[in-house]
């Protein structure tokens, strides 16, 4: 896979990577997979708050409530 970037996102990749010790690769690869599992989570959250809306849920006190059973 080829990635273009452009050169101010390069130059930020490059500074961070030497400040690191660690390849630019290796932390565009930590960077995207970090974004990747937090893009997951915030779909999976989504559809889990209409799921709790749905059944009544739409407050904390309501979700310790139903833990609670």
């Amino acid at each position: 896979m080829t990635l273009r970037i452009p050169d101010e996102l390069d130059q930020a990749l490059e500074r961070q990577s030497a400040g690191l010790g660690i390849s630019k690769t290796d932390l565009a690869l930590e960077a995207l997979s970090r974004y990747l599992r937090i893009a997951e989570f915030r779909t999976l959250r989504t559809k889990l708050v209409a799921r709790a809306q749905a059944g009544g849920i739409d407050t904390d006190e309501n979700v310790f409530e139903a833990l609670k059973q």
